[in-house]
């Protein structure tokens, strides 16, 4: 086994989020230019901006509110030549009236996450928004400063907190706390506090239960497939641009940088849970299993703030997620709502969110939870109400519509989750991916079902004609299918990759969701060029592998096997961790990779090694041999079984095919 072969063999892909290309790396590739909008999408939008009141003001004033200083495009410079962030390629979102090629509400809401700087909220609680693609809160303790979510990366955290000491006194910050475990609300931790101060008691971390179990197992064993689908949900592939990438519909885009992690050194356990944190008072709410597994909310009542964490925002949020990620519970999301606002609604002045602007005064702040409630409630109970009316997943997301009360409520409007997918979501959640109709039990696999379909259709040349005329007729949804077909029959057909780029740019171009546009306008982009030749985006680092458990690291050793090489093979491995006493049994059976707690006597080797180890071995920071000659690894036994078990791992390609078929 040679070092470079066990390297590559344990690399571990944790895929919190894509973060290849942000900010405009997307130029490096491309090569057929996006094309202008069709009569059929001028007509989409300007028929959508009659449709919602676009003179309410209303959320520009709030977003505004507070306002005390920014720097210029809101500049974090990188490592490298391109910036951490910035928000100058989106200067384009400045001009009066919405650029044709976006719809009109999704320039809305563009236009109000471009809003950059640092913002007082109320009396010792201030926001830096516009800095990543979430906000960062800092509470003025007595002596320090408690900073609610750290951003994405080290360098957008160190500048937002290096912006608030530009106009505020520089108190050290004495605590953070992580409202939940997704990447863009811990990553940054390590800009605003040292690692050392931390283990030395001078400053504290706060996390819901089950943080660490959650922040990155959430992602890891599907993480690859996760990863590459997350350049298509945020558009990390494409140029800022009118064409081009506009907005989340969460936050203006993804921070390129550092990903860290601190662990906590304390975590909310009770339901509800209340704190003296340097002289200020916090109310905690659990909320787990609503939009995170692991999230709370909090409630300031020296300050009478309420934090919903990312539970409400000004959006529809995801009940299911394009990226991919396990379904969210509706209904219980809408209790958690309810909860929080008979809870603290009635002593609130000012809600804030980790997304977005903050709500003010008591009577707006209980309409939006209430309005925020009845939507995730609406879309689970309706489309529960449907399907048990026999209607497909399909079928309700055609079917269903938004009560007229929340269709021009602002915050309901579909940005980042969409009605559409996720009504989807809830019947995947109780009734999964079959709709019960046997034709489509075992129905052919996408390549041999498109190519008969192109047969029964007359042949590739017959359905790209037809589709010509239908995309005239802006049948664009119908285009993109159909040219679908044709390109999974045959890749190398020219006309229709070009021809289906051009329907889904067009879906683009009128969708709404920031993540759906930019999942249409990458797939296009993508059929004209083919997939980028770039690196794919991992956040796997010393940090983030120090949350994954032993467990979980055999568990995706177990994903990673390849069943086709493992057949009629056995073996059975003891696994000791000297810094945590852990042991276990992994065992290779019937090409299945288990693993148990314990040893077994007569194990064909044993591996003794410490944890920080085998992490230096997954980042590829050293090897088992290597380890084995400076005495970091001490293998008994039959030292080849630890070798066949490396070579029967798969490692993952990240940049595989989305609108072709698999080569």
């Amino acid at each position: 086994m040679t070092a470079s072969s066990s390297c590559s063999s344990f690399s571990f892909p944790v895929a919190l989020v894509a973060l290849a290309c942000a900010f405009g790396c997307a130029h490096a590739f491309a090569q057929i230019a996006p094309k202008p909008p069709e009569a059929a999408t001028l007509k989409a939008n300007a028929d959508m901006a009659k449709t919602l009141p676009f003179a309410n003001r209303q959320d520009f004033e709030d977003a505004m509110r507070g306002f005390i200083g920014t720097v210029p495009d809101a500049l974090v410079p990188g490592a490298g030549p391109r910036p951490a962030w910035s928000m100058k390629p989106y200067d384009f979102l400045k001009a009066n009236e919405p650029a044709d090629t976006v719809n009109p509400s999704l320039w809305r809401q563009a236009q109000l996450n471009a809003i950059h700087g640092l913002f007082r909220v109320t009396d010792r609680v201030y926001q830096v928004r516009g800095f990543d693609i979430a906000n960062m809160t800092i509470v003025e303790g007595d002596t320090s400063l408690i900073v609610i979510d750290p951003l994405l990366t080290a360098e957008t955290a160190r500048a937002a907190l290096d912006l608030y000491y530009q106009h505020r006194p520089k108190k050290p910050v004495g605590t953070v706390i992580y409202t939940h475990g997704h990447a863009d609300h811990f990553g940054g931790v390590k800009g605003v506090v040292d690692e050392a101060d931390v283990a030395a008691g001078k400053v504290q971390v706060i996390a819901p239960s089950g943080f660490m179990e959650t922040a990155v197992a959430e992602n890891i064993l599907a993480g690859n497939a996760m990863s590459r689908r997350s350049q298509y949900q945020f558009g990390t592939l494409l140029p800022p641009g009118a064409r081009g990438q506009v907005d989340t519909g969460l936050g203006k885009a993804l921070a390129r940088g550092t990903i860290t992690l601190i662990a906590p050194t304390s975590t909310v356990d009770k339901t509800t849970e209340e704190r003296t944190i340097d002289g200020v008072q916090v109310v905690f709410q659990l909320v787990p299993g609503s939009e995170a597994p692991s999230e709370m909310l909090m409630y300031l009542p020296q300050f009478r703030v309420l934090n919903m964490a990312e539970d409400v925002t000004h959006t529809m949020h995801n009940l299911y997620t394009i990226r991919g990620a396990e379904v969210r519970d509706g209904n219980l999301w809408a209790r958690y709502i309810d909860q929080a606002r008979v809870a603290f609604a009635g002593k609130t002045d000012v809600l804030i969110a980790q997304h977005h602007w903050p709500t003010t005064g008591q009577a707006r702040i209980a309409d939006l939870l209430k309005k925020q409630r009845d939507m995730y409630k609406f879309i689970n109970d309706q489309s529960l109400r449907l399907l048990n009316q026999g209607y497909t997943a399909a079928d309700i997301a055609e079917t269903l519509r938004m009560p007229a009360s929340l269709e021009e409520e602002w915050s309901a409007r579909g940005y980042y989750g969409t009605l559409r997918h996720n009504a989807k979501a809830v019947y995947q959640k109780y009734l999964g991916w079959y709709d019960a109709n046997p034709a489509n039990l075992n129905p052919l696999p996408p390549v041999d079902y498109a190519k008969k379909t192109v047969q029964y259709m007359g042949g590739a040349d017959a359905v790209v004609a037809r589709a010509r005329d239908d995309f005239q007729k802006g049948e664009y949804r119908w285009v993109a299918s159909a040219m679908s077909q044709v390109v999974y029959a045959d890749p190398t057909n020219r006309a229709a990759r070009e021809l289906g780029a051009d329907a889904l740019e067009q879906l683009g171009y009128q969708s709404e969701a920031g993540t759906w546009r930019s999942a249409y306008l990458v797939g296009a982009m993508e059929l004209r060029n083919g997939v980028p030749k770039i690196p794919g985006g991992s956040s796997s680092n010393a940090d983030t592998l120090k949350a994954v458990s032993n467990e979980l690291f055999f568990d995706f050793l177990g994903v990673r096997l390849d069943a086709a090489k493992a057949e009629g093979k056995t073996m059975v491995i003891n696994w000791n961790f000297t810094d945590s006493n852990q042991q276990f049994v992994l065992t290779l059976e019937n090409s299945a990779l288990t693993h148990i707690a314990g040893q077994q006597p007569g194990a064909d080797a044993t591996v003794t090694l410490s944890r920080a180890t085998l992490d230096a071995i997954t980042l590829k920071e050293t090897s088992f041999p290597a380890a084995v000659l400076t005495g970091k690894v001490k293998i008994e036994g039959n030292r080849a079984k630890l070798g066949e078990l490396m070579s029967m791992l798969d490692t993952f390609e990240p940049m595989f095919p989305v609108v072709e078929p698999r080569k």
